[in-house]
């Protein structure tokens, strides 16, 4: 048979447990209770309310900031990125370096090349439009120079 001190000390532990279980769950159900009712319960909803409204207008806002990034690199893509300008003397017995040849072009190596020929008794000014870099003009060494360091930056 059992002996009456293993069941006595069998008891008493499933009472320690019973009791431990039952101040922890009075402790649990009064912090429930306090977080829940009253006054703190109706703020912490309108507090859940406030924080899922927030977040839905971050998230609103978050796809508009994208959108609108989105179009600024579009619109950046076709905006005068690469300049480089390529001073020269096209006439040996003249002057030091006045004339140039100077390229505008975008990402894409869309843009134009302006050159200056600068000479004692005139200054002539060119214009060659250019599409990925090329020109459908007849270009100088110069502006091919100025195109190649351009596309280079």
């Amino acid at each position: 048979m059992i002996d009456l001190n293993v069941l006595f000390i069998i008891m008493v532990g499933f009472i320690a447990i019973a009791i431990f279980s039952l101040i922890r769950l009075f402790i649990l159900d009064r912090r429930l209770t306090n977080l829940l009712v009253g006054k703190r319960g109706g703020d912490l909803e309108a507090v859940i309310d406030e924080f899922v409204k927030t977040a839905r207008r971050l998230d609103e806002r978050t796809k508009m900031i994208a959108q609108e990034i989105d179009n600024i690199n579009e619109r950046l893509a076709k905006a005068l990125q690469k300049v480089h300008t390529v001073r020269y003397n096209p006439f040996r017995d003249q002057g030091g370096n006045q004339s140039f040849a100077t390229c505008f072009m975008d990402e894409n190596g869309d843009g134009l090349v302006i050159s200056s020929l600068y000479s004692r008794d005139k200054v002539s000014v060119y214009a060659k439009p250019l599409k990925n870099s090329k020109s459908e003009y007849e270009l100088s060494q110069e502006e091919k120079e100025a195109i190649d360091k351009a596309s280079s930056l």
